[in-house]
């Protein structure tokens, strides 16, 4: 299964991620293959924050030329967005017992994801839906960097749902035929 889970996120990656330019960030990683994919076996928030710990400890301990960013993919915890997203919480929470508010981020990316007062299928949650919940952990200091490096950062956000409103629902479909 991990292998599966693995090769659907590298396609949701290129097809979408970069293929679209939602983070004009991700293809320098992806070339360069600095993107750390972990798949883990956890069931429960509580198996999860034990990985994410991990993954954490691991990719402060790394070489950012080794690995620069961490996908954290869980296919069979937080599968509900409600109680993904209520997670989210927890996991913010362990990054100020691990001292590192403002050495990593977490972002959050879910199959249902769905922003504050939108309808579940508006293509604006489709910003931040992939394959299976993922956790992806972000280096403060490649983010800064990133960002210092693209003129309009701020305007990232804002271009993604032009993007995908121009793309629709059976734009988005298509990208996965084949």
């Amino acid at each position: 299964m991990t292998d599966e889970v693995v090769a659907a996120t590298r396609r949701w990656l290129k097809r979408a991620v970069i293929g679209l330019n939602l983070c004009p960030f991700a293809k320098t990683v992806h070339v360069k293959q600095q993107i750390r994919y972990a798949v883990t076996a956890s069931t429960t928030a509580d198996e999860l924050l034990v990985e994410l710990e991990h993954e954490l400890e691991l990719l402060v301990q790394t070489d950012v030329a080794e690995i620069d960013t961490t996908l954290l993919i869980h296919p069979q915890a937080m599968t509900d967005f409600i109680d993904y997203h209520f997670f989210l919480g927890e996991a913010d929470a362990l990054l100020r017992r691990m001292e590192l508010d403002g050495v990593i981020q977490i972002a959050s990316l879910h199959p249902h994801y769905e922003f504050a007062g939108s309808d579940s299928d508006d293509i604006d949650n489709y910003t931040n839906r992939s394959p299976y919940p993922t956790l992806h952990l972000l280096r403060e200091a490649s983010i800064d960097r990133a960002v210092a490096a693209f003129p309009d950062a701020s305007e990232i956000f804002e271009r993604n749902i032009e993007t995908l409103r121009r793309l629709g629902h059976e734009g988005w479909r298509r990208l996965w035929i084949g």
